[in-house]
């Protein structure tokens, strides 16, 4: 495994990035302590950068594949317009019951709306147009529901996807193991589409930004 990001660093950037909020504190705190993968929890600074990004493009409806605790959903939450609404798939029920309890906690609660099961599944009957997209689930289809949302995407809409560098594996040769050959083939092929443009930021665990044209 390569390291992306020196640990000073992320030390550091740690320490200058905004707090969060007592919620999410709240979420962090209860899935470090009793989730057996916590390491998928987006975090203080890349919840803070997905805050960023909804809070700048104001969108009426977002999209997220893969709710784990509930965190980078909240995040995304704070830039909905006033009658925006954000879905959120998940695929564990356990997962998907902790993150709704935390859903209910916020202010931004009626505009969330939680699904449970299967993501290509479920897509096809939210009835909606994107403007901002976050991919965080199993790596190997993120070619498929790449394909299954730009079509669904508004003009300028955006797509957020995370562990595009999956744990640096991406950058070793010869690539090993279906999840980081997945990925590979992942950034690759968004890179020939000339329906969208994208930037790959080396942060994290890697984040592609994909931006329709």
């Amino acid at each position: 495994m390569i390291e992306i990001v020196h640990q000073l660093a992320e030390k550091y950037a740690n320490t200058i990035t905004s707090k969060e909020d007592d919620l999410l504190e709240k979420i962090s705190i209860h899935t470090l302590l009793k989730h057996p993968k916590a390491h998928m929890l987006s975090g203080k600074i890349q919840g803070q950068f997905l805050s960023f990004i909804s809070t700048m493009i104001k969108p009426k409806y977002i999209l997220e594949i893969g709710t784990f605790t509930g965190y980078s959903a909240l995040c995304l939450a704070k830039g909905l317009q006033q009658e925006g609404e954000l879905h959120t798939i998940e695929l564990r029920e356990a997962d998907a019951i902790t993150a709704q309890n935390f859903f209910n906690q916020s202010l931004h609660s009626k505009k969330i709306h939680l699904h449970l099961g299967i993501a290509l599944e479920t897509i096809p009957n939210l009835k909606y147009n994107w403007d901002l997209v976050f991919i965080d689930a199993d790596k190997t289809g993120y070619i498929d529901y790449y394909e299954a949302l730009v079509p669904l995407l508004n003009e300028g809409g955006v797509i957020v996807v995370d562990n595009v560098l999956f744990h640096g594996q991406v950058l070793e040769e010869p690539l090993k193991g279906k999840n980081a050959i997945a990925i590979d083939a992942f950034n690759k092929h968004v890179a020939k589409d000339s329906r969208t443009e994208q930037v790959l930021l080396p942060f994290r665990d890697g984040l592609l930004l994909i931006k329709k044209k």
